[in-house]
């Protein structure tokens, strides 16, 4: 048994719209982002040398090197440490698709400075850990969070969203990695309308908030990889109350009125489509800490 163990939750951009591009070529942001209850796991243990571990169906794409995202936040924290940061073992369970616009590497990296953070004892309101988190990614923050949040600039500036609800969701995915660069260069319009994220009420109210904004993202990534739209289809099929793709793809998701219906949709897809990544889940509720 792991001396902790920490959930990489599952990043959902419920909506996404790019509304401009910085002097240096990033383009800017604006996303209704939430996590759902579901994700890679990690396990740390104290150790006598560091070591990092990898298992789980999508660990074949992954390296155990110094690059990966992990083994990236491990060795930020621990230059960043002034009172000691002894070895550690630390496992990755990688159950997400790679590439796949959930967060990936970048709710991993989070997962282990928060594993870290309680390993090493480090108080967790620690200003260090979020500017680490700023330099491992545009995406870190948001993920050292893991609850539901408005995010603009590169995605690094966030602000939470305390009064949505959790919501019943199914994630496919069709086996495709799409690059995030190459969606971006694909993306015609980069100059897009902002979000409107001051929203509040039950499920219902929050699904006709969301349709009425977009992915800007989602168009040039069906271009690159035309099984996206097929996946948002077998979800259209569903009944889903919405569907739409997540990040830069290639994941889908669709919100549903209940965790039944959820399943039941999710059952329809595995069967039709088995070679898919198929998940029904809920999302994660505003209003609580991270770590809860």
């Amino acid at each position: 048994m792991a001396d902790i163990v920490e959930t990489a939750w599952a990043k959902i951009n419920l909506a996404l719209h790019v509304v401009g591009r910085r002097a240096d070529g990033f383009h800017r942001i604006e996303s209704i982002v939430t996590f759902a209850e579901t994700g890679d796991r990690l396990y740390f243990d104290a150790a006598r040398t560091d070591r990092f571990t990898l298992s789980g169906p999508f660990a074949d794409g992954l390296s155990c090197g110094a690059d990966n995202l992990v083994a990236r936040a491990r060795d930020a924290l621990r230059a960043a440490a002034t009172d000691g940061a002894p070895p550690v073992a630390i496992h990755l369970e990688k159950n997400l698709p790679i590439a796949a616009g959930v967060g990936g590497g970048s709710a991993d990296a989070a997962a282990c400075l928060r594993g870290l953070m309680r390993l090493w004892n480090r108080p967790a309101g620690d200003d260090t850990v979020a500017e680490l988190a700023a330099r491992l990614g545009a995406d870190v923050p948001m993920c050292l969070i893991s609850r539901p949040l408005f995010a603009e600039g590169i995605g690094e500036r966030t602000r939470r969203i305390d009064t949505m609800p959790a919501m019943a969701i199914v994630l496919v995915n069709p086996g495709v990695a799409v690059s995030t660069p190459q969606v971006f260069a694909t993306l015609r319009n980069k100059h897009n309308p902002p979000v409107a994220s001051d929203h509040r009420g039950g499920v219902n109210d929050w699904v006709r908030a969301i349709k009425a904004l977009r992915n800007d993202l989602q168009a040039p990534a069906e271009t690159l990889a035309p099984s996206i739209a097929a996946a948002g289809d077998a979800l259209a099929d569903t009944d889903a109350l919405l569907v739409r793709m997540s990040g830069s793809g290639a994941t889908c998701f669709g919100l549903y009125g209940s965790s039944q219906e959820a399943r039941r949709a999710a059952d329809a897809i595995r069967a039709a489509h088995p070679a898919w990544y198929v998940c029904a889940t809920t999302t994660r509720p505003g209003g609580m800490s991270a770590e809860q």
